[in-house]
């Protein structure tokens, strides 16, 4: 797929290294199609990293991607340059008259807090509640999922007694859903959070689908509202050092941090950590690309009433 990205955006180069078909304006502006948009909401501390998993993640299929990078203007990123930010990032306020064919908010590094005592909350709730008219359909990440499903379902979150933290084996529940067409019985995805979201309250809520889960894990995979809105409990977009390099940041301050599980080979952390789910991450990206955006998105966005 070819991947429509600002001319200097800096993780472009490592794309192209990787063999990535990148398009950039000036050549997407000379072809008689109309892209896939897709609106990102990085909340992740590091935007420079995730804007290169999302974008490998999107890059399997033959569809054009347009991709809009978009921030919250009612927080200040730390760990990444304010001239990157206002490069490459429009604000909300910026994009809400848009519509687009598909939206994604990842997860944040706050979900030890209650949501309602996250800085840019009221803002995370307005830019959710635009999302079911101004978008065919929502991707939410890990805290972005369980934001989601409280602000859209009721359901909170919880609190683990320890760290959910490595890579865990999980089951396809319902295999007539597009959503996990070509998946396998069993595969595996990274976890790396403190909080989950009880799989019994999910069960009890009939707007909500369960599509896959895991044992050690909780539930990894739901949507609602026919893909409308689509949760994805872990980070099967990670790549493979990002465990690693979360484990041994956090090692580094004096940590009570656990190995992650099933992650390193014999458990060594000095060992090349296994790449085990990139398969099923490209299965789960190109399905929701393929069966919920671009069959079910209006070719004319903004001739469209209302999805």
């Amino acid at each position: 797929m070819p991947i429509r990205v600002q001319n200097d955006l800096p993780v472009k180069e490592i794309l192209e290294q990787e063999n990535i078909f990148v398009m950039d304006e000036y050549r997407a502006a000379h072809q008689d199609i109309r892209p896939i948009s897709i609106g990102l909401l990085n909340l992740m501390p590091l935007k420079e990293d995730t804007e290169l998993q999302i974008l490998r993640s999107l890059s399997n299929t033959p569809l054009q991607v347009d991709v809009t990078f978009v921030r919250v203007s009612s927080h200040v990123s730390k760990n990444t340059s304010t001239s990157h930010i206002y490069k490459f990032y429009e604000s909300f306020e910026e994009i809400k008259r848009q519509k687009f064919d598909g939206f994604i908010i990842t997860g944040a590094p706050v979900e030890l807090l209650p949501f309602e005592e996250v800085d840019y909350w009221e803002e995370l709730k307005e830019i959710m509640e635009w999302t079911t008219t101004n978008v065919t359909s929502t991707l939410h990440l890990c805290w972005g999922a369980q934001a989601g499903v409280y602000y859209h379902y009721g359901i909170d979150k919880v609190k683990l007694p320890q760290k959910k933290f490595g890579v865990f084996k999980h089951h396809v529940r319902n295999r007539k859903i597009p959503l996990v067409r070509g998946f396998d019985d069993v595969f595996y995805a990274p976890h790396s959070r403190h909080t989950t979201v009880p799989e019994e309250l999910l069960e009890k809520d009939e707007r909500i689908t369960i599509l896959a889960d895991s044992k050690e894990a909780g539930v990894f995979l739901c949507m609602a509202e026919d893909g409308r809105k689509i949760f994805v409990m872990g980070h099967p977009e990670y790549d493979r050092m990002t465990l690693d390099g979360e484990y041994k940041r956090d090692k580094a301050k004096g940590m009570d941090i656990q190995i992650p599980v099933n992650y390193y080979p014999d458990g060594d952390p000095e060992q090349k950590p296994l790449l085990t789910w990139r398969a099923c991450a490209n299965n789960l990206y190109t399905n929701w690309l393929n069966y919920y955006v671009y069959q079910v998105t209006p070719y004319d966005l903004y001739g469209t009433p209302s999805f």
